[in-house]
């Protein structure tokens, strides 16, 4: 299966990344598995909102941190110890491999991965082209999916090989 067309949206996908919250974990997963499960649950809650520009609706604050509470509070902790720079560094290189027209999509107000990797992974994707979106933040497909949606669709209009005339 070929892919002729690929959208990025607010991806992990250059050196440096991980918010100093990330790189204190990483170096105490231990600690941190063990919190109280009330001061673990606020601590997650906060983390997650941080991800939004406008903040997140309750229902969807809600869905995200399900998993990581109770039982799955040590897996939170763990899959951000098991993280690691290197997986980034091993792919970066291949990114000027890539030929098929790419779209990518960044939330102006990323507090999690700052913007400037918008147009650095746009310099290592040949025909790739960047969309900012305002007042979004690393979760940008809860924080403006209107946009988001809008974005992809006239990239795709101009990118895709499908007739959309129908």
């Amino acid at each position: 299966m070929a892919i002729n067309a690929l959208a990025l949206v607010d991806v992990v996908a250059l050196r440096p990344w991980g918010s100093p919250f990330f790189k204190l974990v990483t170096n105490n997963p231990g600690v941190f598995a063990a919190l109280p499960a009330n001061l673990h649950e606020a601590l997650l809650r906060e983390y997650i909102g941080g991800a939004s520009a406008v903040g997140l609706r309750p229902e969807v604050l809600e869905e995200l941190a399900a998993p990581w509470l109770g039982d799955g509070q040590g897996a939170f902790y763990r899959q951000i110890a098991q993280a690691h720079e290197r997986f980034t560094k091993e792919i970066e290189n291949s990114y000027s491999d890539l030929q098929m027209p790419t779209l990518i999509v960044w939330g102006e107000d990323d507090t999690w991965i700052p913007i400037d990797r918008a147009a650095r992974l746009a310099a290592a994707i040949p025909n790739s082209s960047v969309e900012i979106v305002e007042r979004a933040g690393h979760l940008v497909q809860e924080d403006a999916p209107a946009r988001l949606l809008l974005a992809i669709r006239r990239w795709l209009d101009r990118n895709s090989p499908v007739d959309r005339t129908l």
